[in-house]
């Protein structure tokens, strides 16, 4: 399927890979593992999010903006590519970041100031909206012709980035029983969702949620999804039970590395040499590997785990600290 009328750049490093996890997968004893490096998109060190610029800041292009404005946390992958994008299409870049400060610019922070996006601070979560609307404002009154990129890419625009996704691994010819990733502002989810109806994979997508509960993300999931299909031909209403989150692993709350993540870190690396972030992909397949120990996936199952980036900030604090405190030794049963 095509959709020619949609607006898209060429941004990312396309198909990402599918490899089979086949040490991960012995050693756990359970289903095949296979892995979707969207982490390898291409755009400064990559990530998820290149996925929804693609269309995202072709529509800001469409409609006249020069400079592009988003909002996340300090150690934001979403805020990194928006940066990166930027800096690639001649834009400039304004972040609004949220939380406490830190005391030195490391991880995905030390790239944003390297890519030249302006840094707009607030400790306040709960401030955010508001200083975005804000900063978009002053910047249109400016002559900066603002385009707000909305938090994680995820609107209808920036969910299609993952429905063509699925297409892409349809394509790929890795027949999957499972599709299993991080889900938090939606767009991902929702984008794989509306690719499973349009492009008709038949197996379960599973969500492991971040920071949401899942009666409040699946149904911001299938609102978006059904959004979004718009564009695809006619409107699909997609309901909350059409969306499957799991939100028993959040309860940390965003961005707290503990043992689950750290674990799961720590055998993707020493068993199959991939490296995965201690917020999204760590926390998803921390989840992932909890849910085989309980013998949630039938023994036979094949299962994709979707990596979206996040490395930089293994390299952050408080996240190095934590990982240097990991045993040096070899994971159990890992030769």
């Amino acid at each position: 399927m095509t959709a020619p009328t949609i607006p898209r750049l060429s941004l990312a490093h396309l198909p990402t890979p599918i490899e089979p996890l086949p040490r991960l997968s012995d050693l756990l004893g359970g289903p095949r593992l296979f892995i979707k490096r969207d982490d390898q998109t291409g755009l400064a060190l990559g990530g998820n999010k290149t996925r929804k610029l693609e269309f995202l800041v072709a529509e800001a292009q469409a409609q006249g903006a020069r400079t592009l404005v988003t909002t996340g946390a300090w150690q934001s992958n979403h805020c990194r590519q928006t940066a990166a994008v930027a800096a690639r299409c001649g834009m400039d870049c304004i972040l609004v970041l949220t939380g406490e400060r830190p005391a030195e610019a490391t991880g995905n922070l030390l790239l944003d100031h390297l890519l030249g996006a302006r840094i707009v601070a607030t400790p306040e979560r709960r401030d955010r909206d508001r200083l975005l609307a804000e900063t978009v404002e002053t910047a249109a009154a400016q002559g900066q012709a603002p385009y707000m990129v909305p938090y994680g890419g995820s609107s209808p625009t920036g969910a299609l980035g993952y429905a063509f996704a699925m297409q892409e691994v349809l394509a790929q010819g890795v027949e999957v029983d499972w599709m299993v990733f991080a889900t938090s502002s939606g767009g991902t989810q929702a984008g794989l969702v509306l690719g499973q109806r349009v492009f008709g994979y038949r197996g379960t997508l599973l969500g492991i949620s971040i920071d949401e509960p899942a009666s409040a993300l699946t149904s911001q999931v299938a609102a978006l999804a059904s959004d979004a299909s718009a564009a695809l031909g006619a409107r699909i209403a997609f309901e909350a039970a059409d969306v499957h989150v799991d939100d028993r692993y959040c309860g940390p709350g965003y961005g707290v590395m503990t043992d689950l993540e750290r674990e799961a870190i720590r055998l993707f690396a020493r068993t199959e040499g991939i490296l995965l972030d201690p917020v999204y992909t760590g926390r998803a397949a921390g989840g992932l590997l909890d849910l085989i120990s309980r013998g949630y996936f039938p023994s036979d199952a094949r299962i994709l785990f979707w990596h979206t980036g996040g490395q930089p900030a293994l390299f952050a604090e408080p996240y190095r600290n934590a990982l240097n405190e990991m045993p040096t030794g070899h994971a159990s049963g890992v030769g």
